[in-house]
């Protein structure tokens, strides 16, 4: 029997995991890449995935995963499956058990934070900030009982984890999400992190730092009553820093759409966020790209074509245009 901890790379998948090993530590294989790796259970170390083995899923559209996910199932794996994207039609089998809900001021981490009854919360509130919920966050913190100078350090924590799952490939990153949520599972809560700060913790705040002063020099493609357009080199930097700016530049403009094109090989890396005020629209208009998906409140394209960019803007303009 083995187990198997598979996660999204980004602030929600490892503070969801962080909560689930915190309150049941089991030793496991971790499974991981950077955030747009999401079809994570037909990575070739899942292969011989058996009868009695376990499995943990986080923060992964099952919609992108069911193949495998069924073959698992089948094979006699028992499956826990925590998300809260697009799911399709979820298997039906004893040995799986789902916690889905595709509502968009949820996250993964908050769904843990339930399955748990509040055990490990002070982690969830960094995992929802991360995932740019931040009302949810906030909601939260007041409940447990935070201060304001509390949630704006587990605030700054979220996106400094998020910002460190964005990239092309784990060489993009600063560190490994696998690596940073072992460095992390040594602390109860991250108040703790925050009282004792680690060098990764100070690595990630100086390359953030670094990384946002660039994106004053980039090009606006598109800003009329739909939203805001904007296009990123092709450089780690904007690679990098392409979700968590996409993610501030929402915040900043609530009744606005925000896209963000980053050049690639071939055409273009897609994050898109639908208005705040709203909350809707972003995987329809992806899912009209090949490569693209996500959920209503946020969305990406990992390849747009470049022959396709002004077909993107126009459908940009029309999708939130008429929501």
């Amino acid at each position: 029997m083995a187990d198997y901890d598979i996660f999204n790379g980004d602030a929600d998948g490892i503070t969801a995991l962080l909560q689930l090993r915190l309150a049941e530590p089991r030793a496991s294989q971790l499974v991981t890449g950077v955030k747009r790796d999401i079809a994570l259970l037909e990575r070739p170390e899942l292969n011989e995935v058996g009868e009695g083995d376990r499995l943990i899923v986080l923060d992964l559209s099952m919609d992108k995963n069911c193949a495998p996910l069924e073959k698992f199932l089948e094979r006699g794996a028992e499956v826990f499956y925590c998300d809260h994207h697009y799911a399709g039609a979820v298997p039906s089998s004893s040995r799986l058990l789902s916690l889905i809900n595709e509502a968009p001021e949820v996250c993964t981490s908050l769904l843990i934070n339930g399955y748990l009854r509040g055990r490990f919360a002070v982690w969830a509130v960094v995992g929802a900030f991360g995932d740019n919920l931040h009302t949810s966050a906030q909601r939260l913190a007041a409940k447990i009982g935070l201060n304001e100078q509390q949630s704006g350090a587990l605030c700054e924590l979220g996106e400094l984890l998020n910002y460190n799952g964005y990239g092309e490939s784990l060489a993009d990153l600063h560190f490994h999400p696998a690596e940073l949520y072992a460095e992390l599972l040594e602390f109860q809560s991250p108040l703790d992190l925050l009282d004792s700060p680690t060098p990764a913790l100070a690595a990630l705040r100086a390359g953030y730092a670094e990384d946002v002063a660039a994106c004053g020099q980039v090009e606006t493609l598109l800003s009329n009553a739909a939203g805001i357009v904007k296009l990123l080199p092709n450089a780690p930097w904007a690679r990098r820093i392409s979700g968590v700016w996409a993610n501030q530049l929402a915040r900043e403009n609530p009744d606005s759409a925000v896209a963000l094109l980053t050049e690639k090989t071939g055409g273009y890396l897609v994050s898109v966020r639908a208005p705040l005020s709203r909350r809707t629209g972003a995987a329809l208009l992806c899912r009209q790209f090949a490569s693209g998906g996500g959920r209503e409140a946020a969305a990406g394209i990992n390849l747009l074509a470049g022959q396709d960019r002004d077909k993107f803007l126009d459908a940009f303009s029309f999708n939130f245009n008429n929501l």
